[in-house]
């Protein structure tokens, strides 16, 4: 072939084995990647791993607010139970370091008992982001997922669902002490099919770590809210903090979980079977209000709304 035909096919050599090489390594990664990709959207059956929930970055985030868990009554391990959390607030941080860290010591206080966090379930399509999630022990809050960690998993589990969701964050503010539950029934619901006892948890201070342009009903503002809520899942708040106006208040949050209402399981409980246990449970919310609001710093004058 000559040098110069000999330096054609050494170049060519080179350049089909580099080819080769970056085509095998492309082929791997789209492999890689659409594996992954596929397995998100598997509804996640747990990965929980308590050595992420002791962190220790979580209890200085605990102790710079600072965030107590209060127990008033005892939960056995032998019962299931779903824990309803409110206010939401902005970012629940409340429900979020007492049920998905050990920063204030929901193990030591409810011993053979774990707490579950229930979360929107698209945050479980974000690569990553899911498999710490998951490994804190957060679930989606969906049907199947709660029927699973209730019917599946034993006893001695205790799935906490923050009932207001996104409207009830829309509501929050310093100084208001508002809860979006009169019409929202699925978890009472869901208690009676998987015989789980329902549990009020309120957390005084929530709604003081930020503070929120409150938009009035009807606006144009308050209905666009609305229409990203209903589409993305979660509503786009208007809030300031105190740092980079990001940062929340250093407001003490005390997150006090009452004594649980026992239900009965029914495979088809009656509307009137679960208006019964609604009623109770609301019922059992205000006491708790007003039973340690004032330990909480707030005034007698302070009243627990229920919409």
């Amino acid at each position: 072939f000559g040098e110069t035909g000999l330096h054609h096919i050494h170049t060519f050599t080179h350049f089909f084995l580099v080819f080769f090489w970056v085509a095998s390594i492309w082929k791997c990664v789209t492999v890689s990647l659409t594996a992954y990709f596929l397995f998100l959207l598997r509804p996640p059956e747990g990965r929980r791993v308590d050595c992420v929930r002791r962190w220790k970055v979580w209890q200085h985030l605990s102790n710079y607010f600072p965030i107590k868990l209060v127990k008033t009554a005892e939960l056995s391990p032998s019962r299931n139970y779903i824990l309803g959390c409110h206010p939401h607030g902005i970012i629940s941080m409340g429900a979020f370091a007492c049920f998905s860290t050990e920063s204030c010591g929901f193990a030591q206080a409810f011993p053979g008992v774990r707490s579950t966090l229930a979360i929107l379930a698209g945050l479980f399509r974000l690569p990553i982001y899911r498999d710490y999630i998951m490994s804190a022990g957060m679930r989606p809050v969906s049907r199947h997922s709660l029927e699973y960690m209730l019917t599946r998993r034993g006893v001695g589990n205790a799935v906490v669902i923050i009932v207001g969701g996104a409207e009830e964050s829309l509501a929050c503010a310093p100084g208001i002490n508002t809860v979006v539950m009169r019409n929202r029934k699925g978890f009472v619901r869901l208690a009676l099919e998987c015989g789980a006892d329902l549990v009020p948890v309120y957390s005084f201070g929530e709604n003081e770590l930020y503070k929120q342009v409150v938009l009035p009903e009807g606006s144009w503002g308050r209905r666009l809210q609305a229409l990203f809520k209903q589409i993305m899942g979660f509503a786009p708040c208007l809030f300031l903090g105190e740092r980079w106006l990001f940062l929340p208040y250093r407001t003490p949050i005390t997150t006090v979980v009452g004594s649980p209402i026992s239900v009965p399981k029914l495979q088809s409980p009656t509307e009137e079977r679960v208006d019964h246990y609604h009623t109770l449970y609301m019922e059992a919310l205000t006491e708790l209000f007003h039973k340690h609001k004032a330990g909480c710093g707030l005034a007698d004058t302070h009243k627990l709304q229920i919409i």
